[in-house]
């Protein structure tokens, strides 16, 4: 796995390389100017990070583990699923539901009874929804919930 860690480190700053490319590519925010604080700054953050436990990930990867294909592994799989869903389900669906969704389905895959795991999902979606569009005043997409916007 030392090598394999290596791989994935290589991997990952290539991929932290392309998410900071990306973010170059944002539009200046309106009043710009070199200390304006804009769309780019999140994915900047997010590619040095990346970057630095690359890096990290390279110079000591852990040592030989198998890797586990037992539960673990079948868990580990449904998690990624899951996630790669919830992207492609966030625009159509909104992000309430999604996230009601996809939260809801992990916390249950992590052993909550299902009631509670799709409450705290829902919660979830509805507490970051609010915080989002009312305190930081970013729109999140509404999905099915459209009807909604219609003040």
């Amino acid at each position: 796995m030392t090598f394999n860690d290596r791989i994935f480190g290589v991997l990952m700053i290539v991929l932290a390389v392309a998410y900071g490319w990306g973010a170059t590519q944002f539009p200046e925010p309106f009043g710009g100017g070199a200390e304006a604080v804009g769309p780019e700054t999140f994915p900047y953050l997010l590619a040095v990070v990346l970057t630095l436990s690359s890096l990290y990930m390279i110079v000591r990867p852990d040592p030989d583990n198998a890797w586990p294909w037992s539960r673990t592994g079948v868990e580990l799989v449904i998690a990624v699923v899951v996630l790669v869903l919830y992207a492609m389900l966030l625009q159509p669906l909104g992000f309430i539901p999604s996230t009601l969704l996809a939260v809801g389905t992990l916390c249950w895959r992590m052993g909550a009874p299902p009631v509670k795991a799709y409450l705290t999902g829902g919660i979830a979606g509805v507490v970051v929804f609010l915080i989002f569009n009312f305190a930081l005043d970013l729109a999140l997409p509404l999905g099915l919930l459209d009807f909604l916007e219609a003040n």
